[in-house]
């Protein structure tokens, strides 16, 4: 969004702070690694001097990351907040302050030790380009922390609050206080605790870690020409290795990747997480903070707030573990790392997850401002939910064997004509049980409710989920019947709302329950559709 702004008169351009240009060259240098690296290798291969190329290329990359400053300004006035960047492509992006929906305030290790952080400002429009995402990096610490307030905290006892943190900074403390703190007017939702490392080993991250270092190290041994065979130590392994019976190799791999991917998804855990609090500020906003190494915190505002999704993988399922996210507008689910900005609760225990989505959806405010819900509230993270029927769980067995069943027969032909060996149709037949399984999973995970003004819904197996939207943040209901659904007599009810996912389904459900739900759930919204199909049916 470009252009002149109307209204007030909006205050000077600001440069970003000048301690940046210790921070991008570094960074650009570490982007452009790995064609560095090539530069050095084909200039030393190839008889000349590759070193001077590898210079050059770190100079140009120095001197790119150090144009970002010089290019880089930004301005916040009444109405917008604006960031201006590029050389010889010229671009402004302006975003209504009314827009602003979340503040990510992120520290890497390199920011901390300067005293830097980068703000990126999530909005209806920013979240879904990612060129186009408003990002300042970097500003010192203590003014990352006021901007943040600044944009979300509209009061005017928070721009107070503002004015007077902005009055009582000096250079000598830049930094504001630390995570652990309680500053005036938060209450403590949920603190990181020891005891949730254990479900570090089952999120299962370490797999990624596992595909960077593979990723890593071949690309150095083909740039770098190098033969593994003259490696001694990988000679010696590999000899080892070959010595071992079938059976005993697999084992041992399996063993070696299980205990690496324990290892490196429980430190990932630890570096991710470390440090979490999720707090409620008295203006009306949830901010979390979490990270070790690269600190970040995330602002929320609980206007905002459409509702709740917890995740269980399996995994992490079975050692009664959960995830807890936010369905809010303007904030894409599923983007970022762990669910980026709106996570509200690390893997932890999945009570401690009920009972933090109890505290987050009992001080939700309404659409127009705050509206406590009445006393007891209920606890639509736990209520029972309403299984979908023998419908439903016959469609998930037909489907389930509806695509293992035709592969299994395919081996079987193919085995018999002479062409692949025994193995795979063993294998493909010894897994009928698992698919079996999974396809009863299925079904114990369907269910909804419709509970003091809520719809809960649930699905999935490897990923189970279980989403709490609140009826009012529903702007449309569809429902959906494929063939297959109008013979078994089901039907999938889609809410769609401008929160979170933009859309979520209760399956194959029976028709009239879904007509129910969305009836129930938006009075008033499906009642011209439906007299009409009954004057059409009369």
């Amino acid at each position: 969004m470009t252009g002149p702004v109307s209204g007030p008169a909006p205050t000077d351009w600001r440069r970003l702070s000048p301690r940046m240009l210790l921070v991008h060259p570094v960074q650009e240098v570490v982007r452009a690694a790995p064609a560095l690296l090539g530069l050095l290798v084909a200039g030393t291969s190839s008889g000349g001097k590759g070193h001077l190329w590898t210079l050059a290329g770190v100079g140009l990359t120095v001197l790119f990351g150090m144009l970002r400053w010089f290019t880089t300004t930004y301005r916040i006035s009444p109405e917008h907040v604006q960031v201006r960047r590029g050389l010889l492509n010229r671009k402004v992006l302006t975003v209504p302050r009314d827009r602003v929906r979340t503040v990510d305030v992120t520290s890497h290790v390199l920011h901390r030790v300067l005293g830097l952080a980068r703000v990126e400002v999530g909005t209806g429009t920013s979240d879904r380009r990612h060129d186009s995402r408003l990002k300042l990096d970097a500003l010192s610490a203590a003014e990352a922390a006021n901007l943040r307030v600044e944009l979300l905290h509209r009061s005017p006892a928070a721009q107070s609050t503002v004015a007077q943190s902005s009055a009582a900074q000096s250079p000598a403390s830049p930094v504001p206080p630390p995570a652990g703190s309680t500053l005036a007017g938060e209450t403590e939702l949920a603190r990181m605790r020891p005891g949730w490392v254990r479900f570090g080993p089952f999120t299962m991250s370490g797999l990624v870690t596992v595909g960077v270092v593979g990723g890593f190290v071949s690309r150095l041994v083909s740039e770098g020409n190098i033969d593994l065979d003259r490696v001694g130590p990988v000679r010696e392994t590999w000899r080892w290795f070959s010595a071992m019976s079938l059976a005993l190799e697999i084992a041992t791999v399996v063993l070696v990747l299980v205990v690496f991917v324990g290892v490196a998804s429980t430190l990932g855990y630890v570096l991710a997480y470390g440090n979490f609090r999720l707090t409620r500020h008295a203006e009306g906003t949830l901010h979390v903070t979490r990270g070790l190494l690269t600190r970040r915190a995330t602002t929320i505002e609980e206007r905002r707030l459409r509702g709740v999704e917890v995740d269980e993988p399996l995994l992490l399922r079975a050692v009664r573990g959960a995830r807890l996210s936010a369905v809010t507008t303007g904030l894409r689910s599923g983007q970022g790392g762990q669910r980026g900005g709106s996570m509200l609760l690390p893997p932890a225990p999945r009570a401690e997850a009920a009972a933090v989505a109890r505290l987050v959806l009992s001080h939700a405010p309404g659409a127009t401002g705050p509206a406590p819900l009445t006393a007891p509230f209920p606890e639509p993270l736990t209520a029972p939910l309403i299984p979908h029927g023998p419908a439903a769980l016959r469609r998930r067995f037909t489907r389930a064997f509806g695509v293992h069943v035709p592969i299994l027969v395919a081996l079987l032909l193919l085995w018999a004509l002479g062409e692949p060996p025994l193995w795979p149709w063993l294998t493909a037949a010894a897994l009928l049980p698992v698919t079996a399984l999974l396809a009863a999973d299925r079904y114990r995970s369907l269910g909804h409710a419709l509970t003091s003004g809520y719809l809960v819904t649930r699905w999935g197996s490897l990923v189970r989920r279980r989403v709490v939207l609140r009826c009012d943040g529903v702007i449309g209901w569809t429902v959906e019947r494929s063939f297959f659904q109008r013979r078994a007599g089901l039907a999938t009810l889609t809410a769609t709302t401008a929160a979170g996912g933009q859309s979520y389904q209760v399956r194959d459900v029976e028709l009239a329950e879904a007509l129910r739900l969305a009836t129930a759930g938006t009075p008033g919204l499906l009642d011209p559709f439906l007299q009409r199909a009954g004057s059409v049916s009369q």
